[in-house]
């Protein structure tokens, strides 16, 4: 039997308060920050005996300032790998074993209207590839597409550029991660070769949201929205456009902080605190069928306007 580890709240404090003014990507903001941890465990604020708790303590403090989503610590009911981002690999992986690699349900409706759902996450790239792909290739002969995204929170930022590799047609510029560290930038391109077949940037896509989609999935949406590409249909999303690493403090806890910060090369800004408005708003358990109507009408008026043959 393993004997629990003891909860001392300190340690956790002065090792998070320390990764947030090293790593946050707004270094004010960490410096506040790590004031209020450290003002609130004097105050015996955190002088609790579960890790759980001490997790809901921290993060709606960590929350407090500038409302920042990503920037959390999480407990993990089994003990954390010590390697950076282990210990959240480590929790999805069962995620990704149990749904297909990402992609539970890919339907073709009547009318040659195709559904492909992408949940619970966009899984690391190098695990999600080949089950994304096989599903976006085997939706990429229907006439309109429907991307169900209402239960995916969040992911693989190279994931969502591969997804939308899919669903244009040309090398496009998709979003630009700019990082604290060494002050760099990044920018991230759709592929300019997929594995399998495009469904291809010219036919009708349509996208699903709703008000747990989030993060990695949020930029999918709006990459896909701020192109012209999709119209989203649905419930305005979550609100988060950091990404984050995750460093183990305790073996039950994981300290997310935000490294980057998105801006899109169209919007010239981000989703982070709004979410992704939806084009057509709805509620969450409405939008398949809001977007399967869209799509019928779009095709049947594209239909009327084709010369006979």
């Amino acid at each position: 039997m393993t004997t629990p580890t003891k909860l001392e709240p300190a340690p956790v404090i002065d090792e998070t308060a320390r990764l947030l003014t090293e790593h946050y990507i707004f270094p004010e903001i960490a410096d506040q920050l790590a004031g209020l941890l450290h003002r609130r465990l004097a105050e015996g604020a955190y002088a609790v005996d579960e890790a759980a708790e001490l997790a809901r303590l921290v993060t709606a403090d960590l929350q407090s300032v500038n409302g920042d989503r990503h920037l959390r610590l999480k407990h993990h009911a089994e003990p954390a790998a010590p390697e950076p981002g282990a210990a959240t690999l480590n929790s999805i992986r069962r995620d990704f074993d149990i749904s297909l690699g990402g992609a539970p349900r890919v339907e073709l409706l009547d009318g040659g209207v195709a559904v492909v759902e992408l949940a619970p996450m966009l899984f690391p790239l190098d695990w999600a590839a080949e089950p994304l792909g096989a599903a976006l290739t085997l939706a990429s002969r229907a006439q309109a597409l429907i991307i169900d995204l209402r239960k995916n929170l969040g992911g693989d930022p190279d994931t969502v550029a591969f997804v939308c590799s899919y669903l244009l047609d040309e090398r496009t510029h998709l979003n630009t991660m700019h990082w604290r560290r060494g002050e760099r930038s990044e920018q991230a391109w759709s592929l300019p070769h997929v594995p399998g077949a495009r469904f291809g940037g010219s036919k009708p896509l349509y996208v699903l949201s709703s008000a747990s989609t989030f993060s990695a999935a949020e930029e999918l949406t709006y990459d896909l929205q701020q192109l012209g590409r999709a119209v989203i249909v649905g419930e305005p999303t979550r609100g988060g456009a950091h990404p984050c690493l995750g460093w183990t403090v305790h073996p039950h806890l994981e300290a997310t902080v935000p490294t980057g910060r998105a801006i899109n090369p169209v919007s010239g800004t981000n989703w982070e605190g709004l979410g992704v408005q939806p084009d057509v708003p709805c509620a969450a358990a409405e939008s398949l069928d809001q977007a399967y109507s869209l799509a019928r009408a779009r095709l049947t008026e594209e239909s009327d306007k084709s010369p006979s043959a």
